[in-house]
């Protein structure tokens, strides 16, 4: 099914949605900051799980986007390494969005050039990577290792590593599933759907529709190894093509 052109009204949305989201980015800067010390650090969940999910939300109203969550299992399982698809700008508020329990997210090192982020990702404990510096990377995410246990922190991570790739559902790298393996945790499938069709790329501009999250059941890590790590990550990723609707045999 053809999509309709992204109309003159559709990118006034999205640039009042943006201004928005910086200007709700900028105001949680002194609460998170005053919520953060009375509460020695204890409440920078409640900041990431309810604030900026309630901000996320707003955009997505702004956006004329209809945002549902479909949980295939409940409660969502917690502690764990969340996943999921990423081929769309929408991710950041639809992940937001999720208010996933106790998440804190894996994200690359540039978000940190935005003053607001910078603030708020410290503030809040996120993970950021240089993807480009494969040693680095994995130096400063085993550094979060004891926290993210201690804490029982979830961790989110895009398997794929970035929006811009070919194919409905990019190769998936090795980095979250390493993460689960070394933290002992589950792995959580996320399922996008809908969020390509509204706005593909790194496009910042978005069509007016319903995104649906399909939550799935938690998958087992306990009895990976290294050697069949590469198998595993192969499943996984085949599940997220036929969720996508992707024939593996035309797809290879």
């Amino acid at each position: 099914m053809s999509q309709r052109p992204i109309t003159t009204a559709d990118k006034v949305r999205a640039i009042f949605a943006i201004s928005a989201f910086f200007v709700m980015l900028m105001l949680m800067i002194p609460v998170s900051i005053v919520l953060i010390i009375i509460s020695f650090g204890r409440l920078a969940s409640f900041i990431v799980d309810t604030l900026a999910a309630g901000m996320a939300r707003i955009c997505l109203r702004i956006l004329q986007i209809d945002f549902r969550v479909i949980r295939h299992v409940n409660p969502i399982p917690s502690p764990a390494v969340y996943i999921s698809n990423h081929s769309s700008t929408l991710d950041i508020l639809t992940l937001l969005s999720l208010g996933l329990p106790g998440v804190r997210f894996v994200a690359k090192w540039e978000f940190q050039y935005n003053p607001f982020i910078l603030v708020m990702g410290r503030l809040t404990g996120q993970v950021f990577i240089r993807r480009e510096d494969r040693e680095k990377a994995i130096s400063t995410i085993q550094k979060s290792y004891d926290r993210v246990k201690r804490r029982r922190l979830s961790l989110y991570v895009a398997p794929e590593g970035t929006r811009k790739h070919e194919g409905v559902i990019g190769p998936f790298k090795k980095g979250a599933f390493r993460m689960a393996m070394d933290l002992g945790y589950p792995i959580v499938p996320i399922y996008f759907e809908g969020t390509r069709e509204l706005s593909s790329g790194a496009s910042l501009f978005a069509r007016p529709g319903t995104i649906e999250a399909h939550i799935h059941p938690a998958i087992d890590t306990s009895g990976w190894t290294l050697e069949t790590l590469p198998e595993q990550i192969d499943e996984i990723r085949n599940q997220y093509l036929v969720w996508a609707g992707i024939n593996q045999m035309d797809e290879d």
